[in-house]
């Protein structure tokens, strides 16, 4: 637990200076900043070598923090959030307090309440939502353990976190396009 809330401490320092951290996810290593951070949002696409016209998702604690991220949240939302048995990235209609480039073109962000203990913990503190995007540079395939990540990422973030991930079998999450008009679309299962 000592270990925990040093890494949550460490984080939080970071993020709150528009720093980028690379920290287990309840899906794959993750490289995550301020989701509100329009400047550290840039850094990660510039770190990625990717287009901002590709979205990234965030990362909440709770519903309570996902019903302040967007404007609307379906009904459907929370009962795929209940029922899904592995972690489930919804992306919904108009965001909001978000940064900008954070958002996609069709204005919809992809979100996902945090599942594994160590997210949760860290995104509660830290009171807002965090970027969560596959610690690769863009094109190249996703890490599925830490060995696997490129020097240049481990290199390119401000703070690495020193615990394991929960998880052992790390895949990325499932997708599912939920839009107002009622509409679901599942875009990576």
């Amino acid at each position: 637990m000592q270990n925990l809330n040093t890494e949550i401490n460490k984080c939080i320092e970071v993020l709150q200076n528009g720093g980028l951290i690379l920290y287990p996810t309840d899906t794959v290593w993750g490289i995550g900043c301020d989701a509100t951070n329009e400047v550290a949002v840039q850094k990660i696409y510039d770190l990625k070598q990717r287009k901002d016209s590709k979205a990234l998702i965030c990362l909440v604690a709770n519903d309570a923090m996902l019903e302040r991220t967007i404007e609307e949240v379906p009904e459907v939302a929370y009962d795929i959030i209940d029922l899904s048995t592995k972690p489930t990235t919804i992306i919904y209609d108009k965001p909001k307090g978000v940064a900008k480039n954070l958002v996609a073109a069709d204005n919809t962000l992809g979100v996902r309440v945090a599942s594994d203990k160590f997210c949760r913990y860290l995104i509660n503190k830290f009171k807002k939502p965090i970027v969560s995007t596959s610690s690769n540079i863009s094109g190249r395939p996703t890490p599925k353990s830490f060995d696997e990540i490129d020097a240049v990422i481990l290199k390119g973030v401000d703070y690495v976190v020193n615990l394991q991930p929960e998880q052992k079998s790390a895949v990325p999450s499932a997708i599912i396009k939920l839009s107002n008009d009622g509409t679901v679309k599942v875009i990576r299962h």
